[in-house]
């Protein structure tokens, strides 16, 4: 039973509902649990509602989750790196669906001390896990500017990324996120473009470092997909480009008969589906909800079913 509204306004709540196929008696794993939204409209779509297990690195989220949710929910602190392994121990394999919501949660980016957002002065963080010993804040003063470089140019999509890396090391040490953001933009050449802060791409890609998310990502939907029964489906949501190509390209490749290298003249490598595309367009939220929510325009969601 929910116990309180979230304070995160999850996206396209009834398209994952609908995604998932949620049916009484199924067994559903939130893998990015959150503040737990989505589960909150899993559990509210059937009566009586699902078995749901929720998992997430963060265990301030998992807390406020734990209280939204109440305690028919089982919810797990842990990375979905590990889900069929996770959804083995408690019970969930093999399970009916999965969702992964790639984004940051409302509590993770308004918690100055998270160091998620350049808009609020605070520590280089940026750990969803707060056990590892990786932050930004080491990648951003002790990485050499080469590297500094690829990362952002890579996770960021930054096209003056060499102007920003040079940026950084020349400032080093850098303290709080405000100051990262100065450095950055100043490295950018200041401004705004097409209505976005200059240091954006930049906090992507060392949030996207600190966590290792693409490397995540890939194993995360492998794992999902070995987790679910056959006719389960996996639904992702991401919110920037290189994560849906991402997430688009490892479906792609679990729903083809050959992944041989193009050019082969004969199939070689005997790889057999695991999946079929459910939908080969993104599904993106309605106008009604990026009118409520204008945080949920840039999300895209792909869905597979297993074989």
């Amino acid at each position: 039973m929910v116990t309180e509204s979230p304070r995160h306004a999850p996206v396209m709540v009834e398209q994952v509902v609908n995604a998932l196929g949620v049916e009484s008696g199924g067994a559903y794993i939130d893998c990015t649990v959150g503040e737990g939204g989505h589960s909150a409209g899993i559990m509210a779509a059937v009566e009586p509602p699902p078995r749901l297990m929720g998992i997430d690195l963060d265990e301030e989220a998992l807390s406020t989750a734990k209280r939204r949710l109440g305690e028919g929910v089982t919810l797990v602190h842990g990375s979905y790196i590990e889900l069929r392994r996770l959804a083995e121990v408690h019970g969930f394999l093999p399970a009916d669906g999965a969702l992964l919501d790639l984004g940051l949660s409302s509590l993770q980016v308004e918690s100055p001390e998270r160091g998620f957002s350049f808009m609020r002065e605070g520590p280089l963080d940026m750990r969803f896990d707060r056990r590892q010993e990786l932050t930004a804040r080491l990648i951003v003063n002790e990485y050499p500017e080469r590297e500094l470089a690829a990362l952002i140019h890579e996770l960021g999509e930054e096209r003056k990324s060499r102007r920003i890396a040079r940026a950084i090391v020349r400032a080093r040490p850098i303290r709080s996120t405000t100051e990262l953001a100065e450095v950055a933009a100043r490295g950018a050449g200041g401004g705004r473009r097409r209505g976005i802060h200059p240091a954006t791409r930049t906090f992507q890609a060392m949030r996207m470092a600190t966590n290792s998310e693409l490397e995540n990502v890939e194993r995360g939907a492998l794992s999902a997909i070995e987790t679910l029964r056959p006719g389960g489906r996996l639904a992702v949501i991401s919110y920037h480009s290189l994560e849906d190509r991402l997430v688009k390209r490892i479906l792609a490749r679990q729903a083809s008969a050959c992944v041989c290298p193009t050019g082969m003249p004969v199939c070689a490598c005997g790889h057999s589906p695991s999946v079929r595309l459910v939908n080969r367009r993104v599904i993106r939220p309605t106008d009604e909800e990026t009118a409520k929510n204008p945080r949920s325009r840039s999300a895209r969601m792909r869905v597979a079913q297993r074989i």
